[in-house]
This record gives structure tokens, sequence and C-alpha cells, in this order.
């Protein structure tokens, strides 16, 4: 095996000119795959949720409104799991529709199997533009929240914003 001169690896040569004519960039990246499967390709129960709690359990905070903030947290706790969904959703229609393409066509027509695999995708596109509209709506309900109980909102408000002054303590000197 020969060993490389200066400037195969993109390094200067000690007369300041290199010797890296025709290198190729090649950029280095490594991809996990994590397929936890029994040996009968079931899935692996995952512990850690404890309690047989549901993952879309912890998706959203206990739906308790006894207060503006929860509301408010509840409001945007949904919206961003929406957000987050479609985009997942959206992203598993893409790669839902590239397997189902490279599926021949039964009938041997030409670009059948594309056709098949838009529709199919079509269906989970429109489970994405759904939670985009879940997003919407969870944002827009404490809008209207707000401005239906702004009365209520703003007579606590001010109660439980009283600006404290600084107290002089005139005997301390």
């Amino acid at each position: 095996m020969a060993t490389p001169t200066a400037g195969a690896n993109g390094s200067q040569a000690k007369n300041g000119h290199t010797k890296n004519f025709g290198a190729t960039f090649s950029p280095g990246f490594t991809v996990n795959v994590n397929a936890n499967r029994t040996n009968t390709g079931m899935p692996v129960q995952q512990g850690g949720h404890g309690g047989g709690q549901s993952r879309a359990e912890h998706l959203l905070p206990a739906p308790e409104f006894t207060s503006p903030a929860q509301v408010r947290n509840y409001c945007n706790s949904l919206r961003a799991a929406a957000v987050t969904l479609s985009i997942e959703v959206a992203m598993g229609a893409e790669i839902l529709k590239g397997v189902l393409a490279a599926v021949p066509d039964p009938e041997g027509r030409p670009f059948g199997s594309r056709v098949r695999a838009a529709k199919v995708a079509r269906k989970m596109n429109k489970a994405a533009d759904e939670l985009r509209s879940a997003a919407k709506n969870a944002a827009a309900c404490y809008a209207t929240f707000q401005q239906e109980f702004e009365e209520e909102i703003n007579r606590v408000r001010h109660r439980a914003r009283k600006p404290q002054q600084p107290v002089i303590n005139w005997a301390q000197q």
C-alpha cells in the first residue's frame, strides 16, 4: 500500500501548491437504525411510560381548566403536538408513496404503480392537512377564549399584578 503524498488529503505542500488534482468530495455520514423486533417480527414493547399510559397521553397536559394559564398551556401544547405530527405524517406519506411506487403493477400498465401509490398517499396527506388544521384551531381556540372572557381576565389580571412600590424604612439610618 502506497503512502499518501503531501496534499492528498487537501493539505498544502511545503512550496504552497496543492498536489490534489481530481480529488473528490464524499461527506461522511452515518445512518442508525434501531429495530427492536422479536423473532416473530413483532415490535418489542418498550417500558418507561409506566402505569399503562400510552404515548399519546404524554403529548398533552391534563385537561384541567381552572385558570387562564392552564387554558393557554393546553392550547399551546395541542398546537405544538399537531404541528409536529402533521410534519411527521406528511413525511410518512412521501415515504409510503415512494415505497408503493416501487411495487410492480399487476396489469403491467406504465406508471400504474405510481398512480396507485399516489391514491394511497393522498389519504395520508389529507391526514397531515387535518393535523395542520387542528393546530390552527387550537391557536384560534385560545384567541377566542381571550376575546370572550376578556372582562374576567382583565379583572383578575389587575388584581394579581399590582405594582409593588418600594417601601422606605425611615427608621433605618
